[in-house]
């Protein structure tokens, strides 16, 4: 019988926990005390798992813990912790292995380690099994067995939730290939890809992010190259997407902890043999430089509006690296603020979406609680993150009579807007 253990309970692990509940006997595992608490009261602070599910989920017997102990009686162990880099762009592999090590002090005969997290290819062969083999002094294909199957969550997207999205799985015998695949199998709606390998299934995860980080900033640099002509870069695209193979994209911000991270990894991995991913390289750079573009063109918005830049009042709508979410891992958003500090301290940031003393941890901003009375007569206003909020939202009520709304996401009426992306 199949006991599964899910370990980080983030984006990723709560919603793919609570759906392998209603199937098999399933714990989950997270060393965030707080958050545990908050599961196991059926809130889930991510927003991905409605509450009445969650509840019905614990009701039939779906646990969380930070108690390792909880991994003792599992045998079918999925690892879905963050990859991150550091502040060099590098993999950092620490989380994967951290958790490897963790689950090798449960590890028993015939137990398998499937691994979800964002990897480069060889990582789940090649970096975290020796590391399950240390600590648990069990053989690799012999005592014990790994899987990946790549995480496909998108933040906020209630239409691709994890039941419904197309899973890729791998294992690394074709005998644990075919559980893993069945296992995943079970609870999908639409079904597995099984690839050959699991370097394959890897591979094709990267890549998933990687084209759509290549594909925005083609966009970018087109919405550059047309801000500069004075063409609408939406209309240019509404135009061009009449076409039938035209794939239509929106220039923006990409922040995020997938397709602004996700291919620095395969760059990296790359590098070791000896090539240089120079389309994905380019492609990182430009879009890690949108925030500040996005800056320096409010700027110049004010300046062909004689509006004094030092010491302007200004209020950016929306933190979060997308809209309708509460996500703010590595969000752009922040980019745009700190190029506009150096040019005055009188920057607001409202984001009902987001947890408030989670940005002030993070990144070290203040958010407004609400935009009360005293907080009009702005100079300058960026609709930095679409939510719904802000799409009803009489924007102009609480700016000067003389000002600039910029629209980043290009989604408020042009002539509402003084400039968009």
């Amino acid at each position: 019988m199949i006991k599964i253990a899910v370990i980080g309970l983030g984006y990723v692990g709560l919603p793919l926990a609570r759906l392998l509940s209603t199937k098999y006997k399933t714990v989950g595992y997270d060393y965030n005390a707080q958050r545990v608490e908050s599961i196991m009261q059926g809130i889930d602070k991510s927003n991905e798992v409605e509450e009445s599910l969650l509840k019905d989920a614990i009701k039939n017997g779906f646990i969380c813990s930070s108690d390792k102990e909880i991994l003792r009686e599992a045998n079918f162990y999925i690892v879905a912790v963050p990859t991150p880099v550091d502040v060099q762009n590098r993999a950092d592999l620490s989380p994967l292995l951290s958790a490897s090590k963790l689950v090798a002090e449960f590890l028993k005969q015939g137990d398998i380690v499937v691994y979800e997290s964002t990897v480069y290819p060889g990582v789940t062969e090649e970096e975290c099994v020796p590391v399950l083999e240390k600590y648990s002094a069990l053989v690799f294909n012999k005592d014990f067995y790994v899987g990946y199957s790549p995480e496909r969550i998108n933040p906020g997207d209630k239409q691709h939730s994890v039941e419904k999205i197309v899973k890729v799985t791998s294992g690394s015998t074709k005998e644990v290939a075919d559980i893993v695949d069945k296992v995943y199998n079970s609870v999908l709606v639409n079904g597995t890809f099984k690839a050959s390998s699991i370097r394959v299934a890897e591979a094709s995860k990267i890549i998933e992010n990687a084209q759509r980080d290549v594909n925005i900033a083609f966009v970018n640099e087109l919405a550059k190259i047309f801000n500069a002509m004075e063409i609408d870069t939406k209309e240019v695209l509404d135009a061009a997407s009449t076409k039938w193979n035209f794939i239509k994209m929106s220039p923006g911000l990409v922040g995020g902890h997938c397709i602004s991270v996700d291919p620095y990894y395969l760059i990296q991995k790359a590098q070791v043999y000896g090539l240089l991913p120079r389309l994905m390289y380019a492609a990182r750079r430009l879009n890690d430089g949108m925030g500040e573009y996005v800056a320096e063109q409010l700027i110049k918005q004010m300046n062909k509006k004689a509006i004094l830049v030092k010491d302007a009042k200004i209020l950016i709508l929306g933190i979060s690296f997308k809209e309708n979410c509460p996500d703010i891992r590595n969000t752009k958003v922040v980019d745009i603020y700190s190029s506009l500090k150096e040019y005055t301290d009188n920057i607001d940031i409202y984001d009902p979406w987001v947890d408030a003393s989670e940005i002030e941890q993070e990144y070290g901003l203040k958010l407004l609680n609400s935009i009360e009375e005293e907080h009009k007569d702005y100079d300058a206003v960026i609709l930095a993150v679409a939510h719904k909020e802000f799409l009803s939202m009489d924007i102009r009520s609480i700016m000067a009579k003389n000002s600039v709304l910029y629209d980043v996401k290009s989604c408020l009426n042009r002539e509402q807007v003084d400039a968009r992306l």
